[in-house]
């Protein structure tokens, strides 16, 4: 069984022929700083093993969740910006799906 976002994934004017994803344009950065956050976790996982003081890492577990929280909403400005704008162009029922798609990628944010 499919959950919510399996079931969205791969629909709609994002996944069409010829169409490219909002975050094309900005891909290597996007990818820097997951190389980055990736860096971020490996040190977690060092300050666990050499039982670095429970605070310092919480501290930096805060600063990782930051760091994915800053990539989820720039991905999401780009989705807005490209995939809803494209969808709103083409017909309002492909705009409401990809409205209503976004809305739950919101609620899935605010719950995580």
């Amino acid at each position: 069984m499919l959950n919510e976002s399996e079931e969205d994934a791969g629909s709609g004017c994002c996944d069409m022929p010829g169409h490219h994803h909002g975050y094309v344009d900005t891909k290597d950065a996007y990818l820097a700083r997951l190389r980055r956050i990736e860096g971020q976790v490996r040190g977690l996982e060092r300050m666990i093993s050499e039982e670095k003081y429970c605070i310092d890492i919480l501290t930096q577990v805060s600063a990782v969740t930051s760091a994915l929280q800053s990539v989820a909403l720039m991905l999401l400005d780009e989705h807005l910006g490209s995939c809803v704008v494209d969808a709103a162009r083409t017909s309002d029922e492909a705009a409401a799906r990809k409205l209503d798609e976004a809305s739950k990628a919101i609620a899935r944010l605010v719950r995580s």
